[in-house]
């Protein structure tokens, strides 16, 4: 990492800094970095950022050309590392001016007591688990990353060395760690971010970054049901803990058909008393369960929580039920295992709305669970991008109860769906692939079909 401060015979010199996108954490690296020793340039595709006055800019498709000139570059996580390489053929050695928000919120954060979870799906959840049990049990926590607060907005709060520190941290932030904390958790892992990604292998590396830095006094948490999961946490050097199986918390059937979840021969609760839906769900819970046992063994405040939690926004969230009908909103739905969780978690008859961004998957595990279902799959709705890959998908599966809509606004999906629902459908949201070919994200995607719903 290069020093913040050049000294010529005892002058401090400024330091150019180039903001490498400004979104949420690009405006977010520009208010920790605009110092009087900063010297600092906004870089962003669009030319019609809004900058702030007097800060000077790179804007448009150059926005990453001759970036040689600056000390420090602070790449936003949705720019890939190589798109910086090659937008700078003749400067072999840019990267190692590369820094990130994470990086630097792990290097000057004010506690080591810091928990990093990855995965391809179930981060959320299991992320705001983990800081309710810790804020239960007496701790005080502060839960950003991936989710709500960007790292660096963190240190506002006042974070004290015994405090505990809560990331939420996806490939696009892990890609170029460098450093690791003192408990990381590897959640389930499938094929994802292929559009990012060259391959699922550099998806895979990416992820073995929470853990590559941990020592031998670190702790790796990990699904024992996916080696993806396992051997990302291979990576670390520290104590591996497996869930879903011992020494975690996993899942056990009594004698009598009832389930329950224990860990290190201690119950927690029966199955029947969780609120969040979906087999998937149990997996983030004992991951979540893990993870803390390693700081606190407060079982009144790990069963209160996980007995309690209703979920988080767009992830298989019912809106309500209109005739009869009952309409979920899985929005946060991104990779096709997402929906293929969604279908198995949801009861009885359903119609299914999935589509979104082509991000060159694998849609045929997909396509055989729907099959599967066919018996309770009232239709299938295709929509976005993708729909027609979608639609080869099925046919080659034998699938053909579907609608390939040119609809392009929720409304009118929502509408479609209304004409056709039967008394007793669940019409479920779980597009399985991100959102930006017809909406802003997917808060924006998920918004709007809460609102087209309560229209109804």
């Amino acid at each position: 990492m290069l020093s913040r401060y050049h000294f010529i015979y005892g002058t401090i010199l400024l330091m150019k800094i180039a903001i490498l996108g400004y979104a949420g954490q690009g405006k977010s690296a520009f208010e920790y970095w605009n110092k009087q020793e900063n010297d600092i340039t906004i870089c962003d595709s669009n030319a019609n950022t809004p900058v702030p006055s007097g800060i000077a800019s790179k804007l448009g498709d150059d926005y990453l050309a001759d970036l040689d000139e600056f000390d420090l570059l602070i790449r936003t996580p949705a720019l890939h590392p190589r798109a910086i390489q090659a937008a700078n053929p003749n400067s072999p050695n840019i990267l190692d001016k590369v820094w990130t928000n994470t990086n630097e919120f792990l290097k000057v954060c004010p506690t080591r007591n810091i928990i990093g979870v990855t995965g391809t799906k179930g981060k959320g959840t299991t992320s705001t688990l983990i800081t309710h049990i810790l804020d239960n049990a007496g701790f005080r926590v502060h839960l950003g990353g991936n989710i709500g607060i960007p790292p660096l907005d963190m240190l506002a709060n006042a974070i004290q060395p015994d405090d505990w520190v809560m990331l939420e941290l996806a490939n696009f932030q892990l890609i170029d760690l460098e450093s690791s904390p003192h408990i990381a958790t590897c959640l389930m892992i499938e094929a994802e971010h292929l559009n990012w990604h060259n391959n699922i292998d550099e998806y895979i590396e990416a992820k073995r970054q929470l853990f590559v830095n941990q020592s031998e006094t670190d702790i790796a948490v990990y699904y024992a049901e996916n080696n993806y999961s396992k051997a990302i946490a291979g990576a670390s050097a520290g104590l591996m803990i497996p869930y879903m199986t011992e020494p975690g918390a996993y899942v056990t059937e009594q004698p009598d058909g009832t389930e329950q979840i224990v860990i290190d021969g201690q119950y927690i609760c029966d199955v029947s008393q969780i609120q969040l839906l979906g087999r998937h769900n149990l997996q983030n819970i004992c991951a979540a369960i893990t993870t803390v046992w390693n700081i606190t063994q407060d079982i009144s405040s790990i069963r209160q929580t996980v007995t309690s939690f209703q979920g988080l926004p767009h992830r298989l969230e019912e809106v309500r039920t209109v005739n009869n009908v009952t309409y979920y909103n899985d929005s946060f739905s991104s990779a096709p295992g997402a929906t293929i969780a969604a279908i198995n978690a949801v009861p009885g008859s359903k119609i299914i709305i999935i589509g979104g961004v082509d991000k060159n998957l694998d849609l045929n595990e997909l396509a055989r669970n729907i099959l599967q279902h066919k018996d309770e799959i009232h239709k299938v709705i295709l929509i976005g991008q993708v729909k027609h890959k979608l639609e080869q998908a099925l046919q080659s599966h034998g699938f053909d109860n579907y609608d390939v809509l040119a609809e392009t606004t929720m409304s009118e999906i929502v509408n479609h769906t209304k004409n056709i629902a039967r008394p007793g459908d669940s019409v479920i949201l779980s597009p399985g692939t991100s959102s930006f070919d017809m909406f802003k994200n997917f808060e924006d995607r998920g918004n709007k079909f809460r609102d087209a719903v309560n229209a109804l």
